[in-house]
This record gives structure tokens, sequence and C-alpha cells, in this order.
């Protein structure tokens, strides 16, 4: 019983999500110190408010407390794009040009692969 634990913690797979758990939950730390601290003050010097909380605010519906959510999201999403995807993607397609990496086109059936060359001989010999 131990051993297949054992064998099943050892998985790379298992690793991989426990230190992806991990890094992402260090990560949203520093996403959300990034929203709190940097985006949503320049938030308030354009806009005037800080959250929007008390809009659209009837008795106990707070319309503003989801309207706050949803831009807190939208600014979370763009920064890790905008900080992380785009540098990234940029990285991985500067390494792949240095290492002549091209990009893997579709995957075709071979049927269709063999009917393509087949015909591209026959338009070859007709001319």
């Amino acid at each position: 019983m131990l051993k297949g634990f054992r064998a099943f913690i050892m998985k790379g797979n298992v690793v991989d999500l426990a230190v992806a758990v991990v890094i992402g939950a260090a990560f949203g730390a520093v996403v959300t110190t990034l929203v709190n601290s940097v985006l949503m003050p320049l938030m308030a010097k354009i806009l005037g408010v800080v959250n929007f909380d008390n809009f659209l605010a009837w008795d106990d519906v707070r319309f503003g407390v989801l309207l706050t959510a949803v831009v807190n999201f939208v600014l979370i999403a763009a920064s890790i794009y905008f900080v992380v995807v785009v540098p990234m993607n940029l990285m991985i397609a500067r390494r792949d040009a240095k290492l002549g990496i091209k990009e893997a086109g579709p995957d075709v059936d071979p049927h269709i692969e063999l009917l393509t060359e087949i015909r591209d001989s026959l338009r070859s010999r007709a001319q």
C-alpha cells in the first residue's frame, strides 16, 4: 500500500501540480498587490473613486460590490496577460527562432496526406 502511495506521489504530474499550486498562490499575492497598490489607485485618480461598492446601491442590494469584483477581475486578468503571458510568448518565440524550431502544423490524416501526394504527382506528370 505504501509503495502505491509512493508511486502516486512521485509521478511527474502530481509533483508538477503541487509546484503549480504553491507558485500560483505566491504569484496570486503579487498580482493582488499590483491591483490593490498600483492599478486601483490609478483608477481612483482617473475616475475619482477607489471602488464602486456604493454605486447603484438600493436598500441591502448593492450592485456596486459586484461591479468592483468585475473590475478587479478584469484588472487582474489584464495584468497577468500583459506582465506574464505576452513576455513569456516573446521569450518562447525567440528561443524557438534561435533553435530553429518551427510551429507544428495541424495534424493531417495520413490517408488525406497520401491522396494529396498522389494528386500532386499526377498534376506534375500532366504538365
